[in-house]
C-alpha cells in the first residue's frame, strides 16, 4: 500500500511539470483535472480572506461599530459575484479592444482555451493560456475582484451609510476594477507594452485603494479624529486578538492568492511564489516592529499587523519574477513603508480607521514598481536598464489615474443622490444601532462615562 501511494505521488509530480497540451495534440486529462483542483483550492483560501478582512477591521475600529463592519465584509462578496458575473468578468477578459471587453457577457460566451477544443468560437482570448474549465477560471478571478473591493470597506468604516457602501462596490466590481483588470491583465494597453503585475498588487490593492483614497476624501475624518490645534487623537480599536486573527487569515489566503495565479500546478512555479510570499511578510513584519520601536517608542502591535500584510502586497506583483534575497529586501522596504504612511495619512487628516490605504494603496504601487527594479529578467538591478521600471511606472500612473477619478465620480454621484454619510448622532451612538439595529456585545452594557469615553 505505501509503495503504491509512493507511485501514485510520484505520477502527480510528473503530471504536474508537464504542459497541458502539446502542439497538435489533444490535452491530457488528468493534467487539466490536476490543474482544475489547484485553481479552485488556492480560489477557496482566497474566498477565505474575507473572513480575515472582516476580522482585521471589526478588530481595528470600536465595539460600537462591529456589527455593521462584519456586515460590510460579508454582504461584500455577494455583491461582487452578481457584479462580476453580469458585467465585470466580460469587461476584464472579454475581446474588445484595448481598453475594455465587449463581449461574452453574464459569462455566456464560450471558451476559446485550446485545451477545451474550441480555439475559433470563444471570445475570452486573454486567459485562453490557462487550460482549466471557463467556470474555474471565472471563480478564481471573481475572488480577487471581490477583495479589491473589501478593501474598501476599511478605510471608509465607522461613518460610512451601509446602502451607498453597497452600491459602490457593485460599480467597482462591475465597471472600475475590470477596466484596469483589462489594461494589465484582458490583452488591453498596458499588457501590449509589456507591463507585469503577476499576482494583482496594482490590479488588485491598489484598485481598492485608490477607490477607498476617493472615498474618503469625499467622506471627510470621523469625529473627534483630528483636533482643533492639529493634534490627532487616538482612536483604537477594540479587540487586538481578532484584529491578530485576521491578519493570520489573510497570510494564509495569500498562499492562495500568488501560487494560485500560475493558474496551472505548476510545482517549481508555485513552490517559489509560496517562499517568496511568505519571507516578504515575514520581513515586512519585522521591519515594520523595528520602525514602530523607533518612532513611536513601542512596538505597536497594528503596525505589526499591518506590516505582515504590507510585505504580502508588495510581493504580489514580483512573486514570480524575483530571487528569494529580492523577496526579503521588498517585504522589508514594505514594512518600513507602512509605518511612516500611516503617519503621513494622519498628518495631512485623512482618516484612515484599519490604516489600509498604507497597506493596500502605498505598497500596491511600490510592489508593482519592485518588478522593475528586482525582476531576475529585466529588473534595473540585474542588467535590464531602466525601461521596464519605466513600462511599471505608466502602469502605475495610469492605472492610478483611471481608477481613482472613476472612484471620484461615482462617490460623488452617491454623496448628491443617496448621501454617503451617516448623520453626527448616529456615528456617536455607533452604526451598529442606527444602520443594523443590534449590538455586536448586547451581553456587555458599559456605564454612560465608559460609552462616553469610546465615542
Amino acid at each position: 500500500m505505501r509503495r503504491r501511494t509512493v507511485s501514485v505521488l510520484a505520477l502527480a509530480v510528473l503530471l504536474m511539470a508537464t504542459p497541458v497540451f502539446a502542439q497538435g495534440t489533444e490535452p491530457d486529462p488528468m493534467k487539466v483535472a490536476l490543474d482544475t483542483v489547484w485553481v479552485l483550492l488556492t480560489a477557496f483560501l482566497v474566498f477565505w480572506m474575507n473572513a480575515g478582512f472582516a476580522c482585521l477591521e471589526a478588530g481595528l475600529c470600536r465595539a460600537k461599530n462591529a456589527v455593521n463592519i462584519l456586515a460590510k465584509n460579508f454582504v461584500v462578496f455577494s455583491v461582487a459575484s452578481l457584479a462580476f458575473w453580469l458585467l465585470g468578468f466580460a469587461m476584464m477578459f472579454g475581446d474588445g479592444n484595448a481598453f475594455v471587453g465587449t463581449s461574452g457577457w453574464a459569462l455566456t460566451g464560450a471558451d476559446n482555451s485550446p485545451a477545451m477544443n474550441d480555439a475559433y468560437s470563444g471570445v475570452y482570448s486573454a486567459i485562453s493560456w490557462t487550460g482549466v474549465p471557463l467556470e474555474a477560471k471565472f471563480f478564481f478571478q471573481l475572488v480577487f475582484a471581490a477583495t479589491a473591493a473589501t478593501i474598501v470597506s476599511g478605510v471608509v468604516a465607522e461613518r460610512i451609510k451601509f446602502l451607498s457602501f453597497i452600491v459602490f462596490s457593485f460599480i467597482l466590481v462591475a465597471v472600475i476594477y475590470p477596466i484596469g483588470g483589462h489594461w494589465a491583465w484582458g490583452g488591453g494597453w498596458l499588457s501590449g507594452m509589456g507591463f507585469v503585475d503577476f499576482a494583482g498588487s496594482t490590479v488588485v490593492h491598489s484598485a481598492g485603494g485608490w477607490a477607498a483614497l476617493a472615498g474618503v476624501l469625499l467622506l471627510g475624518p470621523r469625529i473627534g479624529k483630528y483636533m482643533a490645534d492639529g493634534s490627532v487623537r487616538a482612536i483604537p480599536g477594540h479587540n487586538m486578538g481578532l484584529a491578530t486573527l485576521g491578519t493570520l487569515i489573510l497570510w494564509l489566503g495569500w498562499f492562495g492568492f500568488n501560487p494560485g495565479s500560475t493558474m496551472a500546478a505548476d510545482a517549481d512555479a508555485i513552490a517559489k511564489i509560496a517562499l517568496n510570499t511568505t519571507m516578504a511578510a515575514a520581513a515586512g513584519a519585522l521591519a515594520a516592529t523595528a520602525v514602530a520601536w523607533v518612532a513611536l517608542t513601542k512596538p505597536d502591535l497594528s503596525m505589526i499587523l499591518n506590516g505582515t500584510l504590507a510585505g504580502l502586497v508588495a510581493i504580489t506583483a514580483p512573486c514570480a519574477n524575483v530571487n528569494l534575497p529580492s523577496a526579503v529586501l521588498i517585504g522589508g522596504i514594505a514594512g518600513v513603508l507602512v509605518v511612516y504612511s500611516v503617519l503621513f495619512f494622519d498628518k495631512v487628516k485623512v482618516d484612515d480607521p484599519v490604516g489600509a490605504l498604507s497597506v493596500h494603496l502605498v505598497n500596491g504601487v511600490w510592489g508593482t514598481l519592485a518588478v522593475g527594479l528586482f525582476a531576475t529578467e529585466g529588473g534595473l538591478f540585474f542588467g535590464g536598464g531602466a525601461s521596464m521600471l519605466l513600462t511599471q511606472l505608466i502602469g502605475v500612473a495610469g492605472f492610478g489615474a483611471m481608477a481613482f477619478t472613476l472612484s471620484l465620480v461615482a462617490w460623488f454621484v452617491l454623496k448628491v443622490t443617496l448621501g454617503i454619510r451617516v448623520s453626527a448622532a448616529e456615528e456617536a451612538e455607533g452604526l451598529d444601532m442606527g444602520e443594523h439595529g443590534m449590538d455586536a456585545y448586547p451581553g456587555f452594557v458599559p456605564t454612560q462615562d465608559a460609552r462616553a469615553e469610546i465615542i
